[in-house]
Order: structure tokens, then sequence, then C-alpha cells
């Protein structure tokens, strides 16, 4: 394709995408399928590839992530970000509305919101693209979060309509409930602790230094406040304005947001949400009131702190009493002892309670809990309810009080408990069948193994049978010993035995994946497969040269030298090898030997490429990314914003110093 063909197609892939983009995460209406969607996104991202040169900054292809920040620049805010005053009491609400009544000359007209449960933050458009994005802070400065932004599909990179030449609007990311769900369970069967809540984890999500993970989590946003423009006349009307131009803003035809000029208008809104709250896709703690129109806002002003013109009613965390009945120490496929707490089924947002997680044992010492306890359960932002707190005037005489076990309930094996870790593990992972039917369990998951035919009751009846007990054993089954099993038809066995034969194709970074390895998740499996190549190469590799790949920290590359010590998984890979499973990375078309030998470090802020992708195309050409400069690099690769230390370092070593021009044509791309 000629560039200017190029140029053409890429304006118009970019506009239909985003299109289709805006239809589907803000007006919830679908015209192409999610097929045809990703053709023409895949088809854009290899133009772009081949002709930088044209790509919008703002690309749909941007919505994958992959910038990597190391640290986030500090921006001050144009308009300051000024808290809310807050209140529990429905009474205070009332004085408000009068006080602020006498102080205006005019009739108030009020706009009740939700008070989403998320994170604060100021988007600017210029010329309508998304320029810039900050988080809250301390309301004076926030940090730049832009290139994690971007990943988020109901943030419109480009706006529609007849939009301001340059303004912010402000709302709050959260995690909506279904994904944070879906993200925790991903945790469990990484077997690392669930996240707590997810506020707290749409913060952490939106400062995390690899967009590409923020962008696989779905956080979602509100937007609703415009700063620096005159859309309308007042709030409300310039949150329907706002969502003319492309933005996903609160709507009164699901009463996310209403106007009314009463007191009553604005307790029935309190009231309807207080109730109806448990049933949104999203967590809200309370309400916010604002006063309607602008100059009415400009003319009651604002304390030091807070606006006058606006207060929050903070919903009260919901609260239930239940009983104790017993304690179980539950054994995760790692090893890990989770206590949980099985209460008197209680009624609590909306679904019935019957479990509460305890977490570990610090949380049952702070409790001082007894069976038959009368306890407080709360969900408040929490998806998983926990004990809060104990009744202790409703305790009976003689209570057997709760104590953490000190052995496994399942294996009799001594529990221990690491200096800084807040668990305790049973570390008997050989002959513990909780933990072995786990790791079987993981073994065969959708992003591992993929085994048809095989889920967590054949597991079961496969141990009980003694037919298995490790993942390798699973490739010495028989038609003869399956169809043995209780309930196993002829049919069924088939089916089992092919899925097992065929996840001997499963590429290498699932398989990888599939062993287990503590805190080697699904993107840590894939880049030490990437990056070494071979399990041979990894079984070898020492602390030092696992902490200088991209991503592994010291906590991953201890755990992974820790497995390959242990005798028994080496037997274990050794009989997988056998098997036939993958254990090296079959290159892709594309790849080549022109920069072989050749050690690179990446460093600043580049234009045609991310950092992420710079790296790719070095690893896909033989060569090798390296985290710091020293007299073996090859060549640095300098961006905007690199360091003065590194240019200086690798000057004073005489290191070759490439622009991402240099390094393109170096590669004739």
């Amino acid at each position: 394709m000629k560039p200017n063909e190029a140029k053409i197609e890429i304006e118009r892939l970019t506009k239909e995408l985003t299109y289709h983009n805006h239809l589907y995460y803000i007006e919830s209406k679908q015209e192409i399928s999610d097929f045809d969607f990703d053709t023409l996104l895949k088809k854009l991202q290899e133009l772009e590839k081949q002709f930088p040169q044209y790509a919008s900054k703002n690309s749909p292809t941007k919505r994958v992530g992959g910038d990597i920040t190391k640290k986030f620049d500090s921006v001050v805010h144009k308009y300051p970000m000024l808290s809310l005053s807050n209140t529990y009491s429905e009474e205070e609400i009332r004085d408000w509305v009068l006080r602020i009544s006498k102080l205006s000359e005019a009739q108030l007209e009020f706009v009740c919101e939700l008070k989403y449960d998320g994170v604060a933050i100021g988007i600017q458009y210029i010329d309508g693209v998304l320029e810039q994005a900050v988080t809250r802070g301390d309301g004076s400065q926030g940090e730049n979060v832009t290139s994690n932004v971007k990943t988020i599909k109901t943030i419109p990179l480009q706006l529609k309509g007849d939009f301001p030449l340059d303004f912010e609007i402000r709302g709050e990311i959260f995690f909506p409930l279904a994904n944070f769900d879906q993200l925790n369970k991903a945790r469990i069967d990484l077997g690392e602790p669930e996240f707590a809540n997810p506020r707290n984890t749409a913060s952490g999500t939106l400062k995390m230094q690899d967009s590409k993970i923020v962008a696989k989590r779905g956080l979602d946003c509100f937007l609703y406040g415009i700063y620096g423009a005159d859309a309308a006349v007042g709030h409300y009307e310039t949150v329907q304005v706002a969502g003319n131009w492309g933005f996903k803003t609160p709507k009164a035809s699901n009463r996310y947001i209403e106007k009314t000029s009463s007191i009553e208008g604005v307790m029935d809104f309190i009231a309807y949400w207080d109730r109806e709250r448990s049933k949104l896709p999203f967590e809200i703690d309370g309400v916010v009131i604002k006063v309607n129109d602008y100059d009415q806002q400009e003319e009651l002003g604002f304390t030091a702190k807070s606006p006058r013109w606006a207060i929050a009613y903070k919903f009260k965390a919901e609260r239930v009493e239940t009983i104790l009945e017993s304690v179980v120490f539950q054994v995760g496929r790692t090893g890990a002892i989770t206590p949980v707490a099985n209460l008197k089924p209680v009624t609590l947002g909306g679904t019935t309670v019957k479990r509460a997680s305890l977490h570990n044992s610090d949380q049952i010492e702070k409790l001082d809990l007894y069976l038959g306890d009368t306890v407080y359960v709360e969900k408040g932002g929490e998806i998983i309810p926990k004990i809060v707190g104990v009744n202790t005037s409703n305790r009976i005489e003689n209570a057997e009080k709760v104590i953490f076990i000190s052995n496994c309930l399942e294996c009799n094996s001594q529990l221990d408990r690491e200096d800084g870790e807040a668990q305790h593990y049973c570390l008997n992972s050989l002959n513990c069948p909780p933990q072995i039917k786990g790791k079987i369990e993981h073994f065969i998951g959708r992003k591992a193994l993929n085994i048809d035919g095989l889920g967590a009751e054949t597991v079961d009846a496969l141990f009980d049978a003694s037919l298995v007990r490790n993942v390798a054993d699973l490739y010495d089954l028989t038609f003869h010993q399956v169809v043995k099993i209780d309930r196993m038809a002829d049919k069924s066995a088939n089916n089992l035995v092919q899925g097992i034969r065929e996840s001997k194709e499963i590429p290498f970074e699932r398989v990888l994946f599939g062993l287990g390895i503590r805190f080697v998740g699904e993107t840590v499996a894939k880049k030490l497969a990437k990056t070494l190549k071979n399990i041979d190469a990894l079984c070898k590799a020492t602390f030092d040269e696992l902490i200088r790949i991209d991503e592994i920290g010291e906590r991953i590359a201890n755990s992974i030298v820790v497995f390959f010590k242990n005798p028994a998984n080496q037997e274990l890979i050794d009989r997988l090898k056998s098997a036939g499973l993958k254990f090296e990375i079959i290159e892709e078309e594309g790849h080549s030997d022109r920069l072989n030998g050749a050690s690179f470090v990446v460093s600043g802020v580049f234009k045609a490429f991310s950092r992420t992708e710079l790296k790719d195309l070095i690893e896909m050409n033989g060569g090798k990314n390296v985290g710091s400069i020293s007299k073996k690099t090859s060549y640095v690769i300098a961006g905007d914003k690199m360091g003065p230390s590194k240019l200086k370092k690798a000057t004073d070593l005489g290191i070759r110093i490439l622009t991402e021009d240099d390094f393109i044509k170096m590669l004739d791309i």
C-alpha cells in the first residue's frame, strides 16, 4: 500500500472504530459483531505499525494499552479539586437546604446525583481530543495518568458535536462489580489474596505502571462536571449536553441524576437509592446534592475547604447481627490457609449471607471471637461480607474461643508463617489433598491447558480412585481406567482422553502458567516464556538473572527459584516433557535474527512506538532487552525525557545512542 493510501485508510478505520466504540460502550448498541470489530482493529494496528507517522495519538488501538510508566508526573490543577462537606444525617441535609435558601434571593433548584465510590479524575480536551487526565491528589495537584485513562473504553478519545475548544471534564472512575468479581476469582485461582473492595482496587489499578494490565481490568467512568467552558446555565443541563459530545454521563432515565426544587424531592431521591443501591452494577456510598444554577453557585461561594452550594449525604454501611455458628479453615492450591466463618443465614444488601471471610489469624485475634457469638456483619463498600465486631453482651457462658489452627486439618502438617506474610501456609504440597486437587484444577483451567471433558468433579473422582496425584499422572490415563469411574460413560471417557491428548499442543506460556508457580500469573508466564524461550533456561535462571527481566520483581524471582530447586517439581517437568507437552517458544512469523547478540536499553518517551512495542521488536529480531546500562550494552534507544544520568553514562561508556528513527531504519520498517 502506498503511503497516501495508507493515510486515508488509517483515518477511515480510526473514524469507524471510534464510532463503534461509542455506540457499544456509551449507547449500549451494536451494529457489527465482536469478530468484525476485532478484524478492523487488527487491520488498523498493522497499518499503524507500517506507517507510524499517520497514527493518531488517540487512536482506538491505544485502548489495549502498552505504555509503561515508571513514575507519574505531578500536575497542578488549573481548577482546584475541592472535597464536599458530608453528613450521615437527613436532618442536616434539611438544615443545609434551608440555610442556603436564605442566602439566595431567588428560588433554588437542586440536582441530586449518585456518589460513585471510585477515584476522582479531571480530563482535559483540546480541539475535541483527549489531552491529559489527572487524579485528584491533594486537591491542588494530582498525578498524570493519561496513558491508563485512555484504556477505559467509556472515556472518548475524540469528541463529537459542538464541543468547546479547550475545557476540563471531571467525574469518577470506578470498578464495575462484575469485573471486580472476575478479577478476584482470577486471584483465587493464582493462590493470591482477594482484593478487599472495588474503590481501592480502582485506585491501585489507575496507578499501575503497565497500561496493558489496566486495559484488561475493565474500569468504567461517569463524567459530569465541566470546567473552563459555559456549556449551559446549570449543572443538570450541562450533564445532558456533555452526553451529546460522546461522554458517558448520568441519565435521568435510570434516575442516576434528578432535578428538584423541594426538600421533599431531595429526600425522596436519597430514600430511593438507600433502598435500591444494592441493585446497581457498581458501588455508591451516598448521594450528592448541588445547587443547579451556576450563577447561584457563584453567589453562594466557597468555604476554605468546600463549596457552600453542594453537600454529600453518605449512606451508613449496611450492618446486620447474626450468630457465628462455626469457623472452618480452607486450604488453597498454594497451601494458603483461609479461615471462613459459617453464619446463621441473614439478609444483607439484598442477598442471603451464610459465610464471611475472616482473612487470617490476626483478624481472628483482633475480633476475639467465640463460637455462638452475636457478630456484626457488613458489606459497606465491599463485595465479600465481613465480620466487623462482636456484641459481647450476648456472649454465651463457657463459650469456646476461636483459635487459629497450628496444623493443617487435611494432612496434619504443621503450618508455617513467614515474616511479612499475612497468611499461614501448609507446606506439604505433595501430599495435602486440597493442594493436589487445586493444582490439577488450575492446570486444566481455560487459561492454562484447557482440557475438554475434565472438571473439578472428575478431578475429585480421579483422585479418590488413586489414578492421579499430580498433573503428570493425567498423561498416563487410559480409556479403560477412566471409563470405570462412576457416571463416566464411554463417550465422556473418550472425550476426556482426547482432551488430554490435544492439550499437548498448548503453547509453552500457557503450560508454564498451568504449573501454578506462586505469583506467576498469565502475564508473567508470557513474559518469562518470551524472554527465556524454554523451560531449561528458566530452570537454570538465577535470582539475579530473573529480576533483570522486565516486570519480574524479587517476590516472583524468589518463588521461581524455590520452585525449580524442589526435586519433585523437576521430576514433574521431566514427566511432562516425556509426555510431549510444549516447553519452548515456537517463533512466530515476522521474527528474524537481525539483532542477534545485541543488547538494548530503551529509555524515554517515543512517538511511533511505545517502549513495550520497541522492546517487542528487539526480541522479535533476536536482540535482548536489559534493564540498566553497562559496558556490555550494545545500544541505547533514547526518547524524549530520557534521564540525563543515563545519557551521560551511555556517552561515557562509548555506547551507541539511537533515536527512534535510527532504530526503525536499522530494522528497515
